[in-house]
């Protein structure tokens, strides 16, 4: 199974993950014997070619390492191996996702999702005791108490605001260069529906209030485990923008004009005027971009 769209990066692929076979030792050992291996450092590089395309690599080639078994393409194999960088150039998926092919990005996505999530989780949250990976690496069991824990994954709102007429409201965070601005987001709250989340998110992070939330789309987001839900939203009430000084550094109200100005030259190299605000917008590797691009091309 293989789906194509124009949904967010990271999310227009998909493959048969056969989560049947997990459980199946033989059949996994027989599968490895002809499947394509992706290479993951525990820093979560992979290595790529100079056009970003993802080095697949026979499991005759693989390294020793922990194996994970990530789904089949078209009845082959693949399996994520974990590795220390080699000869070849590996990068992150920040460096190269935006160019990557969508299938690569979705393979590669569930690899550094559970290189990661292993990493964090070499003990039991119940008794302490060591994990060990279990079910082709989609479960740690516990060697003391046999508990068996899953990768989690972290739901987050992400949103673009709009008045409705010609101006979204971005933000800036405090870990990012002056000019470069982004949609809103955080994470949501245990007892929390996602509605609830944008409007709590926006109001505590700029104080204005919203309504017409409507739901976009979602972007996996392995940095280290959430899932990034896009949401649209209207202002409701008055623009004045009162800052939460912790969680930002500045927002604005900007319009159409100055929005697609900053994404040219975020996307090209062009001259930066100076002296203006808004200067870079999030690259298309982004689910904060998918949005933007949204309400520039007049579809909300």
């Amino acid at each position: 199974m293989i789906l194509g769209g124009s949904g967010p990066p990271l999310s227009r692929a998909s493959y048969d993950r056969a989560g049947h076979r997990r459980s199946d030792d033989t059949w996994l050992a027989e599968a490895w014997r002809n499947a394509r291996v992706v290479l993951v450092s525990p820093k979560s590089a992979t290595p790529v070619t100079s056009d970003a395309r993802v080095v697949f690599r026979d499991a005759a080639d693989a390294p020793d390492g922990p194996r994970r078994f990530l789904g089949l393409v078209e009845g082959v194999p693949y399996f994520a191996v974990t590795a220390e960088p080699d000869g070849d150039d590996w990068r992150t998926l920040r460096e190269f996702g935006a160019r990557a092919d969508d299938l690569d990005a979705s393979l590669v996505v569930s690899a550094v999702a559970l290189e990661q999530w292993h990493q964090r989780h070499a003990h039991c949250p119940r008794c302490g005791a060591a994990t060990v990976e279990t079910l082709a690496g989609w479960t740690r069991t516990c060697v003391a108490d046999g508990s068996q824990h899953f990768p989690r994954t972290d739901p987050a709102v992400i949103m673009l605001v709009h008045d409705g007429a010609d101006r979204a409201l971005l933000g800036r965070g405090h870990q990012w260069g002056d000019g470069r601005f982004s949609t809103l987001a955080g994470f949501v709250e245990p007892g929390e529906s996602l509605e609830a989340a944008v409007t709590r998110e926006v109001y505590e992070e700029v104080g204005v209030g919203i309504r017409d939330i409507r739901y976009l789309g979602s972007q996996p987001w392995p940095f280290p485990s959430s899932l990034m839900l896009g949401f649209m939203a209207r202002l409701d009430g008055d623009r004045t923008i009162t800052l939460d000084p912790v969680e930002m550094a500045e927002a604005a109200w900007f319009t159409r004009d100055e929005v697609r100005q900053a994404r040219d030259w975020t996307d090209q190299e062009v001259p930066v005027i100076e002296g203006t605000r808004l200067r870079a917008i999030p690259p298309h590797f982004s689910i904060s971009r998918f949005l933007i691009d949204r309400w520039l091309a007049g579809e909300v």
